[in-house]
């Protein structure tokens, strides 16, 4: 049960991040293209990279703060920087047929899936 309570407070702060940060970035730049996302989501991506590589290569750290801050706080977030730093961790660690389908498959994958929920919701 504590993992679970762990994600979720993390989750509230990454989710509320998100919002503002979001809401910032079309205050600031406008709204012609999501920039809010394409910050979130290369801010993630950093993040969790130099969060887990240090806390994994550099320091121990007690296992609970990796699931707060990369799954909770990180994952409520951005997805997106769960699924970056997989894939290049699976072509670092020589699986590159794996980290390039992962990587590719889930953009293209992902926006088939949208455009098909487009049509779906439309139908509705």
């Amino acid at each position: 049960m504590e993992k679970y309570i762990l994600i979720s407070l993390g989750a509230i702060v990454g989710a509320n991040l998100r919002y503002l940060i979001g809401g910032w970035a079309a205050e600031r730049f406008g709204s012609s293209l999501p920039y809010g996302t394409l910050i979130i989501n290369l801010s993630g991506s950093l993040l969790i990279g130099i969060f887990l590589t240090y806390t994994t290569e550099r320091v121990l750290i007690d296992p609970r703060w990796r699931l707060l801050i990369a799954v909770g706080v990180l994952g409520g977030y951005t997805t997106f920087s769960s699924y970056t730093y997989e894939s290049v961790n699976l072509i670092l660690n020589g699986s590159w047929g794996a980290g390039l389908f992962n990587l590719f498959g889930s953009a293209f994958l992902g926006a088939v899936a949208v455009i098909v929920g487009i049509f779906i919701g439309r139908l509705l």
